[in-house]
């Protein structure tokens, strides 16, 4: 039976990554750590956990176990303790700082937890020795790039917010314990993540609450920016498959050895226009009777130019996945949006 470590485990793609591995064949003995900071709701990260519990539950009759440590992986002397405690098989990392907008403010936390934090899980994959390390990257290394689809092999030299960064210097740190100290490592560059219980910071959210108050939303780079939405279950689905497969070193085309490393881009492969995104979301808030029939879209909506840290297009190029994993996201943005808008009238309008 593996044992898992799963950072920001009442994130959102930690909680729903550890619902897979708790619904999963192999029974699994996993700990689950979050600071559980207040970033966002954290009644979210709360409803997430309980979640997790009530699977975990029956889990127990399948051989899983699950236990839940609140702490930052910031602090290292907890992060050696658990490692040394529990000699992990797979540790994945999805705790982090998110927040474009966010990091241009407050860029302490991000250096604190995206950085110091990521460096102690390295150190202590280093010294009580995994059989993988997952962690969690970001589109926004591409940055500036003008070149679409986005490949793990574009170079990503020029971020454009200290948030892109500090995932690029992740990546970086990754591949150099690799190569130093034989980890096998898999970054993982997520699109827009979105579905039912996602992060309240995110524009979909942010756009249902302003929406369902009457508010005017505003829509950046007057409605052309394109985004690579991807639904939460693909996201999850992908990051299962990685963990179960770890790269292996390899000899390159000169006879040199490169390190057990890999990079993955996780997209759906299909850019969304913001204002149709928006569209879709709100003919799915009537649908779901939280907007009348009769909700005048045009009225409520503001085209207003690009703002400071974000970029005009995420196109994820997701051919070295299916490649390697044989797998590619595909669910659509309606049926997605649907899943989110209903989940959000059961949780806000009960």
């Amino acid at each position: 039976m593996k044992t898992i470590l799963v950072t920001g485990s009442a994130g959102f793609i930690g909680a729903n990554l550890l619902l897979r591995l708790l619904k999963g064949d192999k029974p699994v003995n996993i700990v689950g750590l979050d600071s559980m900071n207040d970033y966002y709701d954290v009644r979210l990260k709360e409803y997430r956990l309980q979640q997790i519990q009530q699977v975990a539950k029956k889990a127990v009759n399948a051989g899983s176990n699950w236990r839940f440590v609140k702490g930052s992986i910031a602090d290292k002397e907890l992060i050696n303790n658990l490692f040394e405690e529990n000699h992990f098989d797979i540790v994945v990392n999805m705790a982090a700082q998110a927040g474009v907008r966010h990091s241009i403010v407050y860029p302490d936390v991000y250096i604190e937890t995206n950085i110091i934090g990521f460096y102690n899980i390295l150190e202590a994959c280093r010294h009580y020795p995994v059989q993988h390390l997952v962690f969690a990257s970001s589109s926004s290394v591409y940055g500036g790039n003008t070149k679409v689809p986005f490949a793990e092999t574009d170079r990503v030299d020029h971020p454009v917010s200290l948030y892109a960064a500090t995932k690029k210097s992740d990546e970086l740190m990754a591949h150099t314990y690799s190569k130093l100290y034989d980890i096998p490592c898999t970054g993982l560059r997520f699109f827009t993540v979105y579905g039912p219980a996602g992060r309240p910071d995110m524009a979909y959210f942010g756009f249902t609450n302003k929406l369902l108050k009457g508010e005017t939303i505003q829509i950046f780079n007057y409605g052309n920016c394109l985004r690579d939405f991807t639904y939460i279950d693909d996201i999850v689905e992908g990051v299962w498959r990685v963990m179960c497969k770890a790269p292996k070193q390899k000899k390159n085309d000169k006879g040199l050895i490169e390190p057990a490393y890999a990079i993955y881009n996780i997209g759906n492969s299909h850019p969304e226009n913001l204002l149709e995104f928006v569209d879709v979301l709100q003919q799915e808030l009537v649908r779901a009777q939280l907007l009348p029939d009769d909700y005048d879209f045009e009225s409520h909506r503001e085209l207003v130019p690009m703002q400071a840290g974000d970029v005009p297009v995420t196109y994820a190029d997701t051919s070295a996945l299916e490649r390697d994993f044989d797998f590619k996201p595909n669910t659509n943005l309606r049926e997605g949006l649907r899943s989110f808008v209903e989940w959000y009238k059961e949780f806000y309008r009960k």
